[in-house]
């Protein structure tokens, strides 16, 4: 029978591979053209899902995809985008 040792003084790392990232612009983006494609208000569509964290505000095939970001990290986006559209001076 063979001995295994181990050194327990080491720590060992174990690392998990997290998946596809997705950047809220990114989502932002092509969840609109969906939504624009199959005829809706966009807009309204996105604010209505934001706000009621209701997915059924967004068609199937795009519910999947807005589901993957956060609703706070959709709205620091919109933010973001807006501040930056009217040249207001961004703080860190």
């Amino acid at each position: 029978m063979k001995e295994i040792t181990s050194e327990i003084t080491n720590t060992q790392f174990f690392r998990v591979e997290s998946g596809e990232s997705y950047q809220a612009k990114d989502v932002l983006q092509e969840v609109y053209a969906l939504l624009v494609d199959n005829g809706y208000n966009a807009v309204n569509q996105i604010v209505g899902y934001i706000m009621s964290g209701d997915p059924t505000y967004i068609t199937r095939s795009a519910r999947s995809l807005i589901m993957k970001v956060e609703r706070d990290e959709l709205v620091e986006e919109m933010l973001k985008s807006y501040i930056s559209s009217h040249g207001w001076k961004m703080e860190n």
